[in-house]
């Protein structure tokens, strides 16, 4: 397996240097991952260093409370795009899902999924602050707003992905979507036992320990 293929080489913390996007870049770029994931301030940056490698580069809107308004969200997301992102990862509102508002869940991913058009658009449920009943709905609205991904995680939060919310997501959505499985996968081992849970994507910051963990395996 071509574990590569998969990952998502993800650096979003604050303190995040200009100097470790370079890097980041440099390591997708070597290992030839699917894409990097950087705030919107590098995108800039990093179109500049993987022009012409294939290398698609996603960005976050509405990261990582998903609190702000519909418009701010739209906004962000346009002018990502206009940056040179690929791909829009977007945090639900948790709030108002936990309030059961969900035709006002659904406006804002509707909102902003019709402003981005064919980008694709994930979903970031933030499992850890949802019940399993209030997963199953957020799956529900995303498939009824055609968002193209549901991603498990900001990796902010209280814990990240669990293969138990992958798989209840995956039950919801069938082929109507796509998983990003992200936060706390460190390793190879539980890089695979995601995708055979059914993700199509890793959001990780190891990937690189990953690729090497790969390499050496395969040699023995």
């Amino acid at each position: 397996m071509d574990i590569n293929n998969y990952i998502e080489h993800t650096l979003l913390k604050p303190s995040t240097t200009e100097r470790e996007i370079i890097d980041l870049c440099n390591d997708a770029k070597k290992h030839k991952f699917y894409g990097v994931c950087v705030n919107s301030c590098y995108i800039s940056l990093a179109k500049q260093l993987l022009s012409q490698t294939g290398v698609k580069i996603v960005s976050v809107i509405g990261f990582p409370l998903g609190a702000m308004a519909t418009e701010a969200k739209i906004f962000e997301a346009k002018n990502a795009i206009y940056d040179g992102a690929d791909e829009i990862d977007m945090v639900i509102n948790i709030g108002l899902l936990r309030s059961q508002n969900h035709v006002a869940v659904f406006k804002d991913l509707s909102g902003v999924k019709r402003a981005i058009g064919n980008v694709p658009l994930k979903v970031i449920l933030e499992i850890s602050e949802l019940s399993k009943n209030e997963i199953v709905k957020a799956c529900e609205i995303c498939m009824d707003a055609k968002v193209d991904f549901i991603k498990t995680s900001t990796g902010f939060s209280k814990s990240g992905a669990t293969l138990t919310a992958v798989k209840i997501i995956k039950k919801i959505v069938k082929d109507n979507a796509k998983i990003k499985a992200s936060g706390g996968i460190k390793d190879l081992d539980t890089l695979l036992k995601y995708i055979d849970a059914g993700a199509d994507r890793i959001g990780t910051s190891s990937g690189v320990a990953m690729m090497i963990e790969k390499l050496s395996s395969d040699k023995n």
